[in-house]
């Protein structure tokens, strides 16, 4: 995958760089973190610079990030009632489960965008519950293109600090992603412990 995605950035320019970043907030797999610090490397031996990058990767964040939101707006809190009310049981999942979290993201969704688009994998997820929970489109994207420029920014000026050795920031993020992945997986895992618990009771 790495080979193809940076093929497509060698010869599309700056549009490959939006093309890839926008594929990589719908399909999370595609990693950002190979498209931002290769877009780094490039600015050392062509004509790309390094702000034009980030901008492109910007707006490709954005174009992917939308399209996830209006996903989220269509499978709203009251669509996702009515497959509770159908599923729920085999689901072991409530109405009040639903509220509870809506309710949560109402409550600090603005944080939450914000702070996870500097997180992989979740970084591109967390449009459909905003989508979800109705958060107005302009905060949305204010946090998510704040947060989305830190991320895009630090990782094109790392490309192009350590030039040819873009790949040894690829394997650092690696870990920091797999470290990531790893708490992701625990709090998952406690999570439906404690939920499986709390429905044996019942």
């Amino acid at each position: 995958m790495e080979n193809w995605i940076t093929d497509i950035m060698e010869q599309y320019g700056y549009f490959g760089i939006l093309l890839m970043i926008a594929l990589e907030n719908l399909f999370p797999p595609i990693p950002s973190e190979v498209i931002l610090t290769f877009g780094g490397f490039m600015t050392i031996n062509t004509s790309l610079t390094p702000f034009g990058v980030i901008i492109v990767a910007t707006v490709g964040s954005l174009v992917g990030a939308i399209i996830l939101y209006f996903i989220g707006r269509w499978l709203d809190v009251e669509r996702l009632e009515r497959i509770i009310d159908r599923w729920g049981g085999i689901l072991r999942v409530k109405k009040e489960d639903i509220r509870r979290a809506d309710a949560w993201f109402d409550k600090y969704g603005y944080w939450a965008v914000f702070l996870c688009r500097m997180v992989p994998l979740i970084r591109s997820l967390i449009s459909l519950p905003a989508g979800m929970s109705g958060m107005r489109l302009a905060p949305f994207l204010f946090f998510t293109t704040i947060g989305t420029l830190i991320w895009n920014t630090i990782l094109v000026m790392l490309g192009t600090m350590v030039g040819d050795n873009w790949n040894d920031i690829v394997a650092f993020m690696d870990v920091y992603s797999n470290i990531v992945y790893g708490i992701i997986a625990l709090v998952a895992i406690v999570v439906i412990y404690m939920y499986i618990r709390r429905a044996r009771k019942f």
